[in-house]
């Protein structure tokens, strides 16, 4: 007869049923309501502040946070070089290509573009290959059971729901190509989804350790919203240095004529880094105009130069972040 043996392997472990896992997030919520409330508030005034500000704050804030989250992701590209790409399609020899392109998918999804619940496939730009075997799973499967278990949390709040739709990621078997950095992207355009100013919520500005996997629902999302409220103040301030930056950058630059002083301090505004290339060919100045406004500007404080070396420099404004 045989005997029974516990050391026999495990099958395989069954998955929690959807309405146990939107329960688990409900009870989540609920724990960490006071901080949740916090934290949308201090969305909602970043919200208002980008609404009210120039455009060029959404497109900055986007290169900064895409370029954070690149390191998050493993792909460490920093957003000197993440400008040079985006503007001019510029990479160094050592540079990864396709790691570029993805990033600059983020900052392209993190301004503007379709939103991730409506059309998944088309937010992520992923489509099934026409030759795909017969015993792959679809995408367009594996998609609509992350929107289905998105579409059942309605009840929760955005951000809760960005948190959700963050960690079920994998677990709806949406885990590739790049799938850390498009999972945090769709869960920062999905915390940010009823806003007017900001397309985005900032997730990585004041560090990534709220997208850490561990723990229960509560766990996870108390770390989300402790390290989101660290990223709103982080970009409050960021705006608080630029603007200040700008209206300086203003007085300044009040007696020189043209139309290039005006265009570069735009595109400075933009731009965390600019190289003269890149301005030439953003604001349509002479290159010759353009050196000589960086020159003008380096010379009185207002902008930095960050390679220190002699060919292809970059600068940035001269703010306190």
């Amino acid at each position: 007869m045989d005997e029974d043996h516990d050391d026999l392997p495990l099958g395989p472990r069954a998955e929690p049923c959807e309405t146990a896992v939107l329960d688990d997030w409900r009870k989540a919520e609920a724990s960490n309501a006071a901080r949740l409330a916090r934290v949308a508030g201090r969305l909602g005034a970043l919200d208002d502040r980008l609404w009210r500000g120039p455009d060029g704050w959404r497109h900055r804030l986007a290169l900064i946070e895409a370029a954070d989250l690149s390191w998050f992701a493993g792909e460490r590209i920093g957003p000197d070089r993440l400008a040079l790409w985006i503007s001019l399609r510029l990479s160094g020899v050592q540079d990864d290509t396709g790691a570029l392109a993805r990033v600059g998918w983020a900052v392209r999804r993190l301004t503007a573009g379709p939103g991730a619940v409506v059309d998944l496939s088309a937010f992520l730009d992923r489509r099934d290959p026409d030759n795909m075997s017969n015993e792959a799973e679809p995408f367009a499967d594996r998609a609509s059971s992350w929107t289905g278990m998105m579409a059942q949390a309605a009840d929760l709040h955005p951000i809760t729901r960005a948190c959700m739709g963050f960690h079920l990621w994998s677990l709806a078997g949406l885990g590739q190509h790049g799938d850390r950095m498009e999972a945090a992207v769709t869960a920062a355009r999905i915390a940010a989804c009823e806003g007017k100013g900001a397309v985005f919520a900032p997730l990585a500005l004041g560090g990534t350790g709220g997208l850490r996997a561990g723990g229960p629902p509560a766990d996870r999302l108390e770390r989300w919203l402790v390290r989101m409220e660290t990223a709103g103040l982080t970009a409050m301030r960021h705006l608080d240095d630029i603007e200040a930056w700008s209206a300086q950058v203003v007085t300044e630059m009040s007696a020189l004529s043209g139309k290039t002083p005006a265009a570069l301090r735009a595109v400075l505004t933009e731009w965390p880094f600019i190289s003269a290339a890149m301005a030439e060919a953003l604001t349509g100045a002479s290159r010759a105009a353009i050196q000589r406004n960086l020159a003008w500007m380096e010379a009185r404080g207002l902008i930095r130069e960050v390679t220190g070396q002699g060919r292809f420099r970059m600068w940035r404004a001269a703010t306190g972040s």
